[in-house]
């Protein structure tokens, strides 16, 4: 299985901090069990992904948009693949397009548009006979979010699983892709 996990997460976090430790799981474990993981190639969460499944002998996809962060200095050191984009939106496509699932860790509100983009391609997926792919957001944020979100927005809150752990959103994937 060679098929490509989009993880997002902050870009706040900070080597030792709870979502980093958490973003070097997620990615040890999605390349433990042959998955790619393509994140958005910087620093954070972004970066303990990237370190977890590269330490873990994985391959690493880094969609940078270099002409939104000018000053960031290139991909983190862990990403064997870079694919620039020329805006967030581009960005974020390429992330939700190119992957066989998503996971959403623990992040804000650029965390936020990319799962709720990852859930609006999900959900109108059923309308092209398509089979939805797999999305998992971890942790306390998205367990009040995707709810409100479902509820308020009238959408189908099953498209979204919600979990506590980056050891189960592997598991759900591997579950859903295995």
């Amino acid at each position: 299985m060679d098929e490509t996990i989009a993880v997002f997460g902050a870009s706040s976090s900070s080597r030792g901090d709870s979502a980093y430790v958490e973003g070097v799981e997620c990615g040890a474990l999605l390349a433990r069990h042959g998955f790619a993981v393509a994140t958005g190639g910087y620093g954070g969460t972004m970066e303990a992904v990237s370190e977890g499944a590269r330490t873990a002998g994985g391959r690493v996809v880094g969609v940078t948009a270099p002409s939104v962060f000018p000053r960031r200095s290139g991909p983190n050191a862990h990403v064997t693949e870079e694919i620039p984009a020329r805006s967030l939106i581009e960005r974020i496509d390429l992330l939700v397009a190119n992957a066989a699932g998503v996971i959403a860790l623990h992040g804000s509100l650029g965390t936020a548009a990319e799962l709720i983009v990852a859930w609006n391609v999900a959900f109108i997926q059923r309308f092209s006979d398509g089979s939805p792919k797999p999305i998992v957001a971890v942790g306390a944020p998205w367990r009040d979010l995707v709810p409100y979100l479902a509820s308020t927005l009238e959408t189908d809150p099953g498209v979204v699983a919600v979990v506590d752990s980056a050891s189960e959103a592997v598991r759900v994937m591997v579950d859903r892709l295995g």
